[in-house]
Parts: structure tokens; C-alpha cells; sequence
């Protein structure tokens, strides 16, 4: 599965029954980051689609800071 939007993020997470909704998107984003840093450390991610989607919340992070300047 191609990680390219924070949104196919999300829905990966669900597959894993993890809801994240917290009210802010900058928050939604960093918690989901904790999230997969949990599902890589625990083995159901390789290191590939761990690493892209890293980059896609990074980015998704950096795009939420700079509207909320």
C-alpha cells in the first residue's frame, strides 16, 4: 500500500483498530507518528513502509506548522 497522504496514514491505522482524533491536526499528526513508531517496533511494519510513511508525516507536519504561523 503507497503512503502518500496523511489520510492513507490514518487508514492504516485502522487496520491496526487505531483511531486518532483529537481535535488539532498538528496533534492528530504527531500521535499518529507515535503510533507507527509503536506498530514498526513491534515488527508489523518493514523498514520500507515504515520510512515512507515517516516522510509523509514530516511533511504533513512541516505543511501544518507553517499554516498555524
Amino acid at each position: 500500500m503507497a503512503m502518500r497522504t496523511f489520510l492513507d496514514v490514518l487508514d492504516l491505522l485502522k487496520n491496526y483498530d487505531v483511531y486518532i482524533h483529537i481535535g488539532k491536526r498538528l496533534w492528530d499528526i504527531e500521535v499518529a507518528a507515535l503510533e507507527i513508531d509503536n506498530l514498526y517496533k513491534a515488527g508489523l511494519l518493514d523498514v520500507k513502509e515504515y520510512g515512507q510513511i515517516k516522510l509523509v508525516l514530516a511533511h504533513e507536519h512541516e505543511l501544518e506548522e507553517r499554516k498555524n504561523k
